[in-house]
């Protein structure tokens, strides 16, 4: 059956009256599959190369036109343009998802194959009426995602971590290790990142702990933020890293390269994955190495998983102070241990002692981070790692978030208070000349 048969069969289906043309139903998506391919057949690709976006979008919805009309497809002006809008997103974009990505208020978009989109808003998750065509569909669609950043998925590499142009983290996982089809996950990451008056507005942290964040980010203190996955690591490694001195040369080391630093003097540097031969695969613990030749003032590892953990510790130990990394934990304590476990995976002779010697000699402040029930992300703690007891890191916590309850409406409700000690690195503050309130550490002053 030639396009233009099916195109018709469509056509009929719809002015029966079976199916309303705005909706992503089947026939929507059949109608719209017909259309993109007659577009394809019609096209002069050599002439469109040399028109800008708004060009192409300009005479691609001509082109839509004049083929709505000569097929004498039924459409209102309310169909028509929802058509032309979702044949620029597939050709131009990014498909289905791109209206969800240019939804500012999703954070997270995660597709359970071709019939399944969920997204996340406010820290809730929920399900949208949005589909592919089939499985095929979504498969072009995560294979233009991958190919933009040289990445690949097939079969043979059938997992794939890349990024959208905006920087968020893009996740594909396909048949045979995804059962029932492919499933792609996409972070979000925003075009500007947040400000302090954002996290102050969403109360994930006080006045007091921003101050000693800002004091500790200039006085080169080395700073470990752990926390689980979507709990806010990321944004938490932004906002310090915001306070680092503009004259100092930073070098970022990420998976994916996401961190939005605004310091003039930044080198980003990403690995790599093995090509389809399994060769030139570089790792974030060769990164971790290189980056030590490049006479950098501090390094940022976007996070820490495996044996590249030894090189960091060894760095920050070796005149880049004030460096910082992400660890996924769900406690200051876990992190550590966490931080312990990686080390050994590097290879070296070194017993526990030994390695938290070094943690303790590396690490000066810890960050908690956590996403609690209704969505919302906070710094539910900060301490200080003071030192060995015996065999044991000894910890002192600075700040805490207690939770109290939750309200009807299913808002956890909850205080930020100082724990009264005064921390052991104000006298670093001091001789940096970025001294910390004395009120600053006051247990009395709370804060909802």
């Amino acid at each position: 059956m030639s396009l233009r048969e099916r195109l018709a069969i469509s056509n009929q289906e719809r002015q029966a009256g079976q199916v309303p043309a705005e909706t992503n139903n089947q026939a929507y998506q059949e109608l719209k599959k017909l259309m993109h391919q007659m577009i394809l057949d019609r096209i002069d690709l050599e002439r469109l190369k040399r028109l800008t976006a708004e060009q192409f979008k300009h005479e691609l919805a001509l082109l839509i036109q004049r083929i709505i009309e000569e097929e004498r497809i039924v459409l209102n002006q309310h169909e028509r343009h929802h058509l032309v809008l979702d044949i620029q997103h597939e050709m131009l974009g990014f498909g289905p998802l791109e209206p969800l990505l240019n939804d500012p208020s999703v954070s997270d978009i995660l597709v359970n194959t071709s019939s399944k989109v969920y997204v996340e808003r406010r820290g809730k998750l929920e399900l949208t009426d949005i589909t592919f065509h089939d499985n095929a569909h979504l498969m072009k669609i995560i294979e233009k995602i991958v190919s933009r950043v040289g990445r690949r998925v097939d079969e043979s590499s059938p997992m794939v971590d890349a990024r959208l142009p905006d920087g968020s983290r893009v996740n594909a996982i396909i048949p045979p290790l995804a059962v029932d089809g492919p499933l792609l996950s996409i972070r979000r990451f925003g075009t500007s990142p947040l400000t302090v008056q954002n996290l102050l507005d969403y109360k994930s942290l006080t006045p007091p702990m921003i101050k000693v964040l800002e004091c500790l980010g200039a006085a080169k203190v080395n700073i470990l933020i752990s926390g689980g996955t979507g709990s806010g690591k990321t944004t938490l490694l932004n906002l310090i890293s915001g306070f680092i001195p503009a004259n100092e040369r930073i070098v970022t080391i990420e998976d994916a390269a996401e961190l939005q630093l605004r310091q003039p003097h930044v080198v980003r540097l990403e690995t790599r994955p093995p090509n389809i031969e399994g060769k030139g695969e570089v790792t974030q613990r060769a990164l971790v190495r290189n980056a030590l030749r490049m006479r950098p003032d501090r390094i940022i590892l976007g996070e820490v998983r495996g044996a590249e953990a030894l090189d960091m510790l060894q760095a920050m130990n070796t005149g880049h102070e004030g460096s910082l990394a992400t660890i996924h934990s769900n406690t200051p304590r876990d992190a550590l241990s966490r931080l312990e476990n990686m080390v050994s995976m590097a290879g070296v002779n070194l017993t526990a002692r030994a390695i938290r010697q070094q943690i303790v000699s590396a690490v000066t402040v810890v960050v908690q981070a956590s996403r609690l029930t209704d969505g919302t992300r906070k710094v539910v703690s900060l301490q200080e790692i003071t030192g060995m007891e015996g065999d044991i890191i000894s910890m002192q916590e600075i700040y805490r978030f207690e939770q109290s309850g939750v309200d009807p409406d299913g808002k956890v409700k909850g205080r930020f208070s100082a724990t009264g000690v005064r921390p052991r690195f104000t006298e670093r503050l001091r001789m940096y000349g970025v001294p910390v309130p004395e009120d600053a550490f006051d247990p009395d002053r709370t804060f909802d």
